[in-house]
């Protein structure tokens, strides 16, 4: 195994800084970035973002070979986009920060690979993504939730593992405290920093992103990024999703089968049974319609088709509520302008060469 040494360029500092809800999760993130081979983190934050996190210190978590450089800061429970904030900002000088989610796992060779990543960058780059697997089932097909965490490994800026010079998040302020989710926060700063001038490079680290546990109802609470993404389409126009890589989704398609379902209640409030029948015949068609593409490339087991029915029922009024929430909410949000991004990166100046005189 070939690791980071001293006949190599010297590695940049960096610090590592973790968001958390104090998930089990967190404790195999921290034991996998301790056993990393390669330069260590010059400091590790814990952003704690629960209501009670003046109070815990998580001793049980935070291996030993950790513990002297490991910090507790309290996150105020304000989404991880803040606690990501105030965790960096908690770092000091250090140049590079690499955040890392709780419920990730860095590969044996990590921090060698960081080293490479960091070493390789040029004056112009502002950040490095890592490379994200995510473990899905071999023995038979992936449910719709695994399919969902499945579509992390080929987010372009998921902040899941990324690393941000210190210098550029000051100049743009950091992440947009606005997305209280862990959702579109990271497109959004990797946007405002592209558009000032600065590049974003693929890094060669490995991390894995298993697929946590989740509940029936996880897809229908997920509906709440579509408030998000309204933030999004006021900030950097309605071209983002072409310039991020992102998925559309299936908006329009809710948009209308939900307007079908209140078709079909108003015009039966009203006595007009014909188009009533009109209006639930295409909330029905379209219900099937969503549902069946959800069950056909998953396990199609008794639990899985129930719950693909009941919340495909449920998911585009659902998604239709928070679009409307996120256009009242987010109905004063300014286009990004040239003052809120990073200034132009410059060149390293040239050592002057000192002239000698016959």
């Amino acid at each position: 195994m070939t690791t980071y040494d001293e006949q190599q360029p010297t590695a940049p500092e960096y610090a590592v800084v973790i968001p958390t809800l104090g998930r089990p999760s967190l404790r195999a993130c921290l034991l996998a970035l301790s056993e990393a081979t390669g330069p260590k983190p010059s400091l590790v934050v814990l952003a704690d973002d629960r209501p009670e996190a003046e109070e815990t210190r998580f001793p049980a978590e935070i291996p030993a070979a950790l513990q002297p450089v490991t910090t507790v800061v309290p996150g105020g429970a304000r989404g991880p986009a803040a606690a990501r904030n105030t965790g960096w900002r908690a770092v000091g000088s250090v140049p590079w920060i690499v955040f890392l989610d709780d419920d990730v796992v860095p590969g044996p060779t990590w921090a060698d690979d960081l080293a490479r990543d960091l070493t390789a960058t040029t004056y112009r780059t502002a950040a490095v993504t890592a490379r994200i697997s995510v473990p899905l089932p071999e023995h038979r097909p992936p449910t719709d939730w695994e399919r969902n965490t499945g579509g992390l490994a080929t987010a372009r800026w998921i902040t899941a593992d990324m690393a941000y010079r210190r210098d550029v998040l000051e100049a743009v302020g950091g992440f947009d405290e606005r997305f209280r989710r862990a959702f579109r926060e990271d497109a959004d700063l990797a946007l405002r920093v592209l558009a000032a001038g600065w590049t974003v490079s693929a890094g060669a680290r490995n991390t894995t992103h298993p697929v946590r546990p989740a509940d029936r109802w996880i897809s229908v609470r997920l509906q709440r990024g579509n408030a998000d993404d309204v933030l999004m389409n006021r900030r950097h126009g309605k071209d983002w999703w072409t310039r991020a890589d992102a998925p559309r989704g299936r908006l329009r398609h809710h948009l209308a089968v939900t307007g079908a379902a209140l078709t079909a209640l108003t015009c039966a409030a009203l006595g007009k049974p014909r188009a009533a029948t009109a209006g639930a015949a295409v909330w029905l068609a379209g219900t099937v319609e969503f549902a069946w593409a959800r069950i056909a490339p998953g396990p199609r087991t008794r639990d899985e088709v129930v719950t693909m029915a009941l919340t495909s029922a449920l998911i585009p009024a659902a998604a239709t509520w928070h679009w409307l929430r996120g256009h009242l909410k987010h109905c004063r949000a300014l286009p990004l302008d040239t003052h809120e991004t990073a200034p132009p990166p410059r060149a390293p100046r040239e050592p002057v060469q000192e002239q000698v005189w016959p």
